[in-house]
């Protein structure tokens, strides 16, 4: 009876949650504000990523916008292609302009639609799992894995900067086309987020579902006692490496549609400052729930949104403090924080089949 009530709470969770981004949110916002939700919405799916990874597993990741940029890159190069192949060129706006009349040999496999979807899904992810076999196979964890993913998105940035075939500093921009359809019209964005929308709504799925599984009582094992599950006769390796593959296909996915949504992609959006921007939403939501990392994620994008452009240049030392407080004492965030405040409610009542019981001893000793 339990399971079936959790089931039903479960898809109740899912129904309403479809209903507020498929009904609601179209009908309440125009078209730049939810072109501008559909942005908040792909920065949720990377901290789904890094809930799943830092919360579950304890593995502190500050370099998910290596995985973010490259997909967006790859799916940048596709978008530019496809654009150039409609105007009648060869080669992209910028590279002709430049004098280049020929693709670089890296550019011709995203000319496919298929090979750029696949790339999306399955270069981060590779990359990913290779780095996750070298670093935690030799056991480095803790702040040394942090300072060394941190290092891997700094050197994504300088890369990506002198990259003149990948547009340099400025990035890819000026997208005209998402597989056919033009971006310039209004309904083909309400499509785009709409995709995001379904997208984040299948995430959340799929991390609920490795959650309760399993897989994710030995993730928060390895999180909890490592040397014991390795007596157990697991590799705590191979538990941490398949987290942080599907934490990097979330983000390569939430980068490859964030490029047409917001109609570029650039390397100051691949460094560290996007990585320890998705990190502080994960914070102050609450890596350790489902649904924490996606509401911090949302709450502070929003946020930024709103006091940048009121306080531009006090809103930077806003997030630190707001960051600061919620590590310093409210860990768990602030869906921890209302956890917290429910099992103190519980505490100050007492049950009610121990009121009852009290209540019927008094009145025997007083008969």
């Amino acid at each position: 009876m339990r399971t079936l009530l959790g089931r039903w709470q479960t898809w109740a969770g899912f129904g309403v949650a479809a209903l507020l981004l498929f009904v609601a949110a179209p009908a309440m916002l125009s078209t730049f504000r939810l072109g501008l939700f559909g942005q908040f919405l792909c920065y949720a799916i990377v901290a789904v990523g890094i809930g799943l990874v830092w919360g579950r597993g304890g593995m502190l990741v500050l370099g998910q916008g290596v995985f973010f940029g490259l997909g967006g890159y790859m799916m940048g190069m596709h978008l530019k292609i496809a654009d150039a192949q409609i105007a009648g060129s060869d080669v992209p706006d910028f590279m002709s302009i430049s004098g280049r009349n020929e693709l670089p040999g890296y550019w011709v496999p995203f000319t496919s639609p298929l090979v750029t979807l696949l790339a999306i899904l399955f270069i981060p992810a590779g990359i990913a799992a290779a780095l996750g076999f070298g670093v935690f196979k030799r056991r480095v964890k803790g702040a040394y894995f942090a300072i060394l993913s941190q290092a891997l998105a700094a050197a994504m940035a300088i890369l990506l900067v002198g990259q003149t075939g990948l547009g340099g500093s400025n990035g890819l921009n000026g997208f005209q086309t998402f597989f056919g359809f033009r971006l310039s019209d209004p309904v083909n964005k309400q499509m785009l987020y709409f995709i995001a929308a379904g997208t984040l709504l299948a995430v959340v799925a799929i991390v609920r579902q490795l959650m309760y599984s399993r897989y994710g009582e030995l993730l928060v094992a390895v999180r909890d006692s490592e040397e014991r599950v390795r007596f157990l006769g697991y590799d705590p390796a191979n538990i941490k490496v398949f987290a942080y593959a599907v934490a990097a296909l979330f983000a390569s996915i939430a980068g490859a549609l964030f490029a047409p949504i917001v109609g570029f992609i650039t390397p100051s959006q691949v460094g560290i400052l996007p990585s320890i921007a998705f990190l502080i939403g994960v914070a102050i939501g609450g890596r350790t729930t489902l649904l924490g990392p996606v509401l911090g994620a949302i709450g502070v994008a929003w946020a930024q949104s709103l006091f940048s452009e009121r306080f531009p240049s006090a809103w930077t030392y806003g997030q630190g403090l707001l960051f600061i407080i919620v590590i310093g004492f409210f860990p768990a965030g602030l869906a921890g924080l209302a956890v917290f405040l429910r099992r103190r409610k519980r505490a100050a009542d007492p049950p009610a089949a121990d009121t009852e019981r009290v209540e019927a001893k008094l009145s025997e000793g007083a008969s």
